[in-house]
């Protein structure tokens, strides 16, 4: 992605943002639920897609192991790496579908004409992620932290420590921002900064309950309030 700086003013000390990507820049969340019912089917596990959804934003071993979990079955580690490959397979199918969310790309071109900071933290693999990447047009100058660069994916800070490091900034003067509870927790354990979306199916009072200083609809919406979260230019 590449942008200008703006012309005119000075930017003013703004934070760090560190970006969830699925149901928080693209709209990808119902393509993994259904990713991961054909997942689990395959491997004779049937479970409602509400169930399913909720756990979504935790990484995939973690995810797999909770859901069971609520069911009363327990899982190999054999069982969990088959079902992750059959939910990236699932997943690579449905990946047409998935468009980015409205505002996406006008917010963060909009933050990298400020200066602004900004990197993208997911607990999806690399491959899973590259397709949501192209769509966003960030390309290879845009931190990406992926499941495989940590050793535990959210609800676990790793992911956002690991971003705001790449970035060369302090996490706690940083801004997460996700869709699902679980970024929310993982923001609250790095000590940042938590806004939440409704983009990915969370409702408010969950967002906020797990720790978000404000909640929008979407990346369009937050583009218009980031003088809420602390971004301002000096005229």
């Amino acid at each position: 992605m590449t942008t200008k700086t703006l012309p005119r003013g000075d930017l003013e000390t703004a934070p760090a943002f560190l970006f969830d990507l699925d149901g928080t820049l693209v709209d990808s969340v119902y393509q993994h639920v259904l990713a991961w019912r054909e997942a689990l089917e395959q491997a004779g596990i049937e479970l409602s897609v509400w169930r399913i959804h909720r756990r979504i934003g935790m990484s995939g071993g973690l995810f797999v192991n909770a859901l069971l979990r609520e069911i009363g079955r327990k899982v190999t580690a054999e069982q969990v790496a088959r079902i992750l490959q059959l939910h990236g397979d699932a997943y690579a199918r449905l990946v047409a579908q998935v468009r980015p969310l409205p505002g996406a790309r006008d917010l963060l071109a909009y933050l990298s004409r400020l200066g602004v900071p900004w990197a993208i933290a997911t607990s999806g693999l690399l491959e899973s992620a590259r397709p949501a990447l192209e769509m966003l047009g960030a390309g290879p100058e845009v931190p990406v932290i992926t499941r495989d660069q940590v050793r535990h994916a959210k609800p676990d800070p790793d992911l956002f420590l690991a971003a705001a490091a790449r970035l060369g900034v302090d996490v706690r003067a940083s801004v997460v921002v996700g869709d699902s509870v679980w970024d929310l927790l993982a923001a609250r354990r790095a000590r940042a900064l938590g806004v939440g979306l409704l983009s990915g199916g969370y409702g408010a009072e969950e967002l906020e309950r797990a720790g978000a200083y404000r909640v929008y609809q979407d990346p369009a919406d937050l583009l218009k309030h980031l003088d809420e979260v602390g971004v301002r230019i000096a005229e």
